[in-house]
Protein backbone atom coordinates (compact mmCIF):
# COMPACT_ATOMS: atom_id res chain seq x y z
CA UNK A 1 0.00 0.00 0.00
CA UNK A 2 1.12 3.52 -0.68
CA UNK A 3 0.55 6.53 1.56
CA UNK A 4 -2.74 7.38 -0.10
CA UNK A 5 -4.15 4.01 0.95
CA UNK A 6 -4.76 2.65 -2.54
CA UNK A 7 -2.38 0.17 -4.10
CA UNK A 8 -0.49 1.57 -7.11
CA UNK A 9 -1.88 0.49 -10.44
CA UNK A 10 0.68 -1.54 -12.33
CA UNK A 11 -0.53 -0.31 -15.77
CA UNK A 12 -0.05 3.31 -14.79
CA UNK A 13 3.38 2.56 -13.34
CA UNK A 14 4.43 0.72 -16.50
CA UNK A 15 3.31 3.69 -18.62
CA UNK A 16 5.33 6.08 -16.45
CA UNK A 17 8.40 3.87 -16.72
CA UNK A 18 8.03 3.61 -20.50
CA UNK A 19 7.68 7.37 -20.80
CA UNK A 20 10.70 7.98 -18.56
CA UNK A 21 12.80 5.51 -20.55
CA UNK A 22 11.72 7.14 -23.84
CA UNK A 23 12.65 10.59 -22.58
CA UNK A 24 16.00 9.33 -21.26
CA UNK A 25 16.86 7.66 -24.58
CA UNK A 26 15.88 10.75 -26.59
CA UNK A 27 17.92 12.99 -24.31
CA UNK A 28 20.93 10.65 -24.45
CA UNK A 29 20.93 10.56 -28.26
CA UNK A 30 20.53 14.35 -28.45
CA UNK A 31 23.40 14.90 -26.01
CA UNK A 32 25.56 12.38 -27.85
CA UNK A 33 24.99 14.20 -31.13
CA UNK A 34 25.58 17.62 -29.56
CA UNK A 35 28.85 16.33 -28.12
CA UNK A 36 29.93 15.04 -31.55
CA UNK A 37 32.83 17.37 -32.14
CA UNK A 38 33.89 15.42 -35.22
CA UNK A 39 31.37 17.41 -37.25
CA UNK A 40 32.90 20.56 -38.71
CA UNK A 41 31.46 23.92 -37.76
CA UNK A 42 29.90 26.19 -40.34
CA UNK A 43 29.16 29.91 -40.26
CA UNK A 44 26.06 30.54 -42.37
CA UNK A 45 26.33 33.97 -43.93
CA UNK A 46 23.17 36.00 -44.57
CA UNK A 47 21.46 34.94 -47.80
CA UNK A 48 21.67 37.48 -50.62
CA UNK A 49 19.36 38.21 -53.54
CA UNK A 50 20.40 38.37 -57.18
CA UNK A 51 17.54 40.21 -58.87
CA UNK A 52 17.82 39.69 -62.63
CA UNK A 53 14.34 41.16 -63.11
CA UNK A 54 14.98 44.46 -61.31
CA UNK A 55 13.91 46.54 -64.31
CA UNK A 56 10.78 44.54 -65.21
CA UNK A 57 9.55 43.41 -61.81
CA UNK A 58 11.75 44.75 -59.01
CA UNK A 59 12.15 42.58 -55.94
CA UNK A 60 10.35 43.77 -52.84
CA UNK A 61 8.99 40.94 -50.70
CA UNK A 62 11.99 38.81 -51.63
CA UNK A 63 14.28 40.94 -49.46
CA UNK A 64 12.11 40.33 -46.40
CA UNK A 65 12.40 36.54 -46.90
CA UNK A 66 16.20 36.42 -46.84
CA UNK A 67 16.62 36.48 -43.03
CA UNK A 68 14.10 33.67 -42.62
CA UNK A 69 15.87 31.61 -45.26
CA UNK A 70 19.21 32.11 -43.50
CA UNK A 71 17.70 30.98 -40.18
CA UNK A 72 16.04 27.98 -41.83
CA UNK A 73 19.35 26.88 -43.37
CA UNK A 74 21.06 27.10 -39.97
CA UNK A 75 18.28 25.12 -38.29
CA UNK A 76 18.19 22.44 -40.96
CA UNK A 77 21.98 21.93 -41.00
CA UNK A 78 22.04 21.65 -37.21
CA UNK A 79 18.92 19.55 -36.69
CA UNK A 80 19.91 17.00 -39.34
CA UNK A 81 23.45 16.69 -37.99
CA UNK A 82 25.08 17.91 -41.21
CA UNK A 83 27.17 20.60 -39.47
CA UNK A 84 27.48 22.28 -36.10
CA UNK A 85 26.49 25.88 -36.80
CA UNK A 86 28.36 28.85 -35.40
CA UNK A 87 26.60 31.92 -34.04
CA UNK A 88 27.45 34.76 -36.42
CA UNK A 89 26.29 37.53 -34.03
CA UNK A 90 29.85 38.25 -32.79
CA UNK A 91 30.82 39.18 -36.38
CA UNK A 92 27.63 41.14 -37.12
CA UNK A 93 29.48 44.45 -37.57
CA UNK A 94 32.14 42.89 -39.80
CA UNK A 95 29.48 41.12 -41.92
CA UNK A 96 27.46 44.33 -42.18
CA UNK A 97 30.46 46.43 -43.17
CA UNK A 98 31.64 43.96 -45.82
CA UNK A 99 28.20 43.23 -47.27
CA UNK A 100 27.35 46.93 -47.52
CA UNK A 101 29.97 47.40 -50.23
CA UNK A 102 29.89 44.04 -52.04
CA UNK A 103 28.22 40.65 -52.27
CA UNK A 104 29.87 38.27 -49.84
CA UNK A 105 29.89 35.52 -52.47
CA UNK A 106 32.02 37.77 -54.72
CA UNK A 107 34.24 39.54 -52.21
CA UNK A 108 37.51 37.80 -53.03
CA UNK A 109 37.96 35.95 -49.75
CA UNK A 110 36.39 38.31 -47.23
CA UNK A 111 34.01 35.48 -46.25
CA UNK A 112 37.05 33.52 -45.09
CA UNK A 113 38.06 36.44 -42.86
CA UNK A 114 34.62 36.27 -41.26
CA UNK A 115 35.00 32.51 -40.80
CA UNK A 116 38.41 33.02 -39.16
CA UNK A 117 37.00 35.70 -36.85
CA UNK A 118 34.26 33.28 -35.76
CA UNK A 119 36.61 30.30 -35.37
CA UNK A 120 34.59 28.30 -37.89
CA UNK A 121 35.80 25.39 -40.02
CA UNK A 122 33.54 26.27 -42.94
CA UNK A 123 31.61 29.24 -44.33
CA UNK A 124 28.31 28.86 -46.16
CA UNK A 125 27.38 31.52 -48.68
CA UNK A 126 23.77 31.48 -49.86
CA UNK A 127 21.88 33.45 -52.45
CA UNK A 128 18.55 33.40 -54.23
CA UNK A 129 18.64 34.22 -57.92
CA UNK A 130 15.39 35.72 -59.20
CA UNK A 131 15.34 34.77 -62.88
CA UNK A 132 11.70 35.80 -63.26
CA UNK A 133 8.61 36.13 -61.09
CA UNK A 134 8.06 32.41 -61.55
CA UNK A 135 11.58 30.95 -61.75
CA UNK A 136 14.09 31.27 -58.93
CA UNK A 137 17.18 29.38 -57.78
CA UNK A 138 18.38 28.83 -54.22
CA UNK A 139 22.16 28.42 -54.21
CA UNK A 140 24.79 27.62 -51.61
CA UNK A 141 28.56 27.37 -51.65
CA UNK A 142 30.46 25.97 -48.67
CA UNK A 143 34.13 26.83 -48.36
CA UNK A 144 36.87 25.52 -46.11
CA UNK A 145 38.06 28.46 -44.00
CA UNK A 146 41.63 27.12 -43.74
CA UNK A 147 42.37 27.08 -47.46
CA UNK A 148 39.39 28.65 -49.26
CA UNK A 149 38.64 25.43 -51.11
CA UNK A 150 35.01 24.96 -52.18
CA UNK A 151 33.88 21.74 -50.48
CA UNK A 152 30.27 21.75 -51.64
CA UNK A 153 28.13 23.72 -54.04
CA UNK A 154 24.40 23.19 -54.59
CA UNK A 155 21.55 24.81 -56.45
CA UNK A 156 17.82 24.09 -56.40
CA UNK A 157 15.39 25.51 -58.95
CA UNK A 158 12.05 26.56 -57.53
CA UNK A 159 8.84 27.56 -59.22
CA UNK A 160 6.57 30.07 -57.58
CA UNK A 161 7.90 33.07 -55.73
CA UNK A 162 6.46 32.47 -52.26
CA UNK A 163 7.89 31.98 -48.80
CA UNK A 164 6.71 28.36 -48.88
CA UNK A 165 8.48 27.64 -52.17
CA UNK A 166 11.71 29.16 -50.85
CA UNK A 167 11.45 26.99 -47.71
CA UNK A 168 10.77 23.88 -49.80
CA UNK A 169 13.88 24.70 -51.84
CA UNK A 170 16.10 24.75 -48.74
CA UNK A 171 14.53 21.55 -47.40
CA UNK A 172 15.05 19.82 -50.77
CA UNK A 173 18.70 20.88 -50.72
CA UNK A 174 19.15 19.52 -47.19
CA UNK A 175 17.47 16.24 -48.15
CA UNK A 176 19.78 15.93 -51.15
CA UNK A 177 22.79 16.46 -48.86
CA UNK A 178 21.52 13.66 -46.62
CA UNK A 179 20.74 11.33 -49.54
CA UNK A 180 24.22 11.86 -51.00
CA UNK A 181 25.95 11.46 -47.61
CA UNK A 182 27.40 14.97 -47.78
CA UNK A 183 27.46 15.39 -44.00
CA UNK A 184 30.27 17.54 -42.64
CA UNK A 185 31.76 18.02 -46.03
Amino acid sequence: MNRGGAPPRSGARAGLYATAIGIALALASTLAWAADTSLPTVAVMPFELVDEQHELAPATSEYTRLDGLTQLMRQELESHGIYRTVDTAPAKDLIGRLSSTQNLRECNGCELDIGHALGSDRVLLGWVQKVSNLILNVNIRIEDVADGRVVLQKSVDIRSNTEDSWRRGVKAMIQDMLDRHQIGR
